[in-house]
């Protein structure tokens, strides 16, 4: 009997060398703009780990940690063997990080001895080669980066030898200690009414104190140690394959959600449920978009022309100022006119778009987002819409008495909040339904969903209107928030971040458009918003554009995929896997 050995993949020592020198270059680059686009010092003012650790260096040395990683790491092949890691690998991390640390220290040393740099570069200052040398001088401090950077990129590589299990235990642990001094706004607030904890756990300048790091290092490893296996994951949970445990467990999930949200606004501070009104207004946008791009595949680059028709109506009916008209209607009988409203606007764009597909459809779409900023901005309907003046004097929403607007933040996320279920609700119900089908056949295939029967045209119409009507919603809320509109909160930068959130989050998935609404808008901020970093604040669209890059090309699903888009992304890996699991034996199948 011949035994058949699978081939081995080696790597040859010159590609080895090649793509060694190639990450380290890459290193040294990446580490060279972050500092010189002034990334750097605008995050040192953050401590993670009182006094030594900030998030300034801590972002500047997980790029020779990744990038050693990214050297020790195998690429399964099948029917080929991985080739085993070796003291190569170790070896190449060493010179990675050497050349990391040499290209920026050269840097380094270049904005020290040429100050001229600094007035075609602003960011190049004294204060960069300070932070970059650790205080340290010069000479030792590019000797002491170079040797971080090298200590770096090893620890990245020696990931590889130790078990999955304690791998991700560590990760968890550093996750932890990041995510707890990162947000210690979020922590200081929810325990006002304890102190004891804040203290113990923040040092007096801001940031973990060591113990406290090391304490919550010690604890989240421990914990990811012991619970997988003996603890459910909420999603194994939900997706129980009995129907009735399903259902009732997604209720139960349901209500813990819902007394969170009711309870939580009560222990926040006005500035982080101001925060949060501002996520469940993208998030009731986000949902809205997601109908008509993730549900049915129609990308729509001017959706913040829906956001404009709620708020402007809102505004004409309400606001005693009102150019062309001043009803003077309650929030409460105004809005089912501001549904009327979307829903014509959502026929009168989707109407003439309705043979119009892909790229064609976006190009057309953003340019009836841009033309109603336009309109709102003329002076041809500035008698109408105020123009640049905008509409102000906008009141609250009346209830009990009183007026729930931008000064009752700790209120008026309620009405937020209300909206955001309302609107979930509505997409979730509208997933499995007639149309929900039919907008996923769509998306697919559009000659095939014609073909089988469905009406496209119907279908697209539908979907423009509904998405038109959820964006009313927010628009509703913003102008009774705010108290005023102006075509500045319009622009077309709002419908990309919208995009972005839907992509990043996950097309399809109402939790994902959740997690992408709290991520962005919520953390790094909205295009005139500020989140909760405020570091971030000049590099947010730097960030949402390497986030939608690095998405697209290795989780294209989003961070919480809906099952049905990621099996159609990931087609070909699960028809893989089905023929490799099929049991029915090579010498059956050839015999029958």
């Amino acid at each position: 009997m011949t035994t058949i050995t699978a081939p081995h993949l080696v790597t040859a020592p010159s590609a080895r060398f090649k793509r060694t020198l190639g990450l380290g270059g890459l290193a040294g680059g990446a580490i060279t703009f972050v500092a010189a686009i002034g990334m750097l010092e605008a995050f040192t003012a953050r401590l993670i780990i009182s006094p030594f650790l900030n998030l300034g260096y801590l972002v500047l040395f997980s790029i020779p940690f990744l990038i050693g990683f990214l050297i020790a790491r195998r690429v399964e092949v099948e029917g080929v063997e991985t080739e085993p890691r070796s003291g190569a690998d170790i070896v190449a991390a060493v010179t990675a990080g050497l050349i990391a640390g040499l290209i920026v220290g050269g840097f380094t040393a270049l904005v020290s001895a040429v100050p001229d740099l600094r007035g075609t570069f602003p960011n190049l200052s004294p204060v960069l080669v300070d932070t970059l040398t650790m205080d340290r001088g010069l000479g030792l401090g590019v000797v002491l980066l170079t040797v971080i950077s090298i200590v770096a990129a090893v620890a990245g590589a020696a990931t590889h030898w130790l078990p999955t299990r304690i791998t991700r235990a560590l990760s968890v642990g550093v996750q932890a200690v990041v995510v707890l001094a990162v947000f210690q706004t979020v922590v200081d607030d929810l325990f006002d009414w304890f102190t004891a904890l804040p203290d113990a756990l923040y040092a007096q300048g801001g940031g973990l104190t060591i113990v406290s790091a090391v304490l919550v290092f010690a604890l989240s490893v421990g914990l990811s140690l012991f619970l997988p296996g003996r603890v459910p994951s909420i999603r194994d949970t939900i997706a129980s394959d009995d129907a009735k445990k399903r259902t009732r467990n997604s209720l139960i999930l349901a209500g813990v959600i819902a007394v969170v949200v009711i309870i939580l606004p009560q222990f926040l501070g006005g500035v982080l449920n101001a925060l949060l009104t501002n996520v469940g207004l993208f998030l009731l946008m986000g949902l809205g978009l997601n109908i008509v791009v993730g549900s049915a595949g129609l990308l729509d680059l001017g959706y913040v022309a829906f956001f404009a028709v709620g708020a402007y109506t809102t505004a004409v009916l309400t606001s005693p100022l009102s150019p062309f008209w001043n009803p003077e209607l309650s929030w409460w009988l105004a809005f089912p006119v501001v549904l009327i409203m979307a829903t014509i606007a959502g026929v009168m764009v989707g109407t003439p778009v309705i043979r119009m597909r892909g790229d064609y459809l976006a190009i057309v779409t953003l340019g009836f987002g841009e033309i109603v900023r336009i309109l709102l901005l003329s002076d041809w309907l500035a008698p109408y819409f105020g123009g640049a003046q905008g509409i102000r004097n906008i009141p609250g929403i009346p209830v009990g008495g009183a007026q729930i607007n931008a000064t009752t933040p700790d209120l008026f996320i309620y009405a937020t909040m209300t909206l955001v279920a309302v609107a979930a609700y509505i997409s979730w119900r509208l997933q499995d339904s007639r149309i929900g089908r039919a907008w996923a056949a769509m998306r697919e295939d559009e000659d095939v969903a014609e073909a089988i029967g469905i009406d496209t045209v119907k279908a697209k119409l539908l979907a423009f209107v509904t998405g038109a009507i959820l964006a009313s919603f927010a628009g509703a809320l913003f102008s009774a928030k705010v108290g005023s509109v102006f075509t500045t909160s319009f622009e077309i930068i709002v419908s990309i971040v919208l995009l972005v959130i839907v992509i990043v989050g996950g097309m399809g998935s109402i939790a994902g458009v959740a997690v992408g609404a709290l991520v962005l808008i919520g953390i790094l901020g909205g295009p005139n918003l500020p989140g909760l970093l405020q570091e971030f604040g000049e590099f947010k669209l730097l960030i949402y554009g390497a986030l939608l890059v690095y998405m697209m090309l290795q989780r294209p699903e989003g961070l919480i995929p809906s099952t049905r888009r990621a099996r159609e992304l990931h087609q070909e890996e699960f028809l893989q896997d089905a023929w490799l699991d099929a049991e029915t034996p090579v010498a059956e199948t050839e015999g029958a």
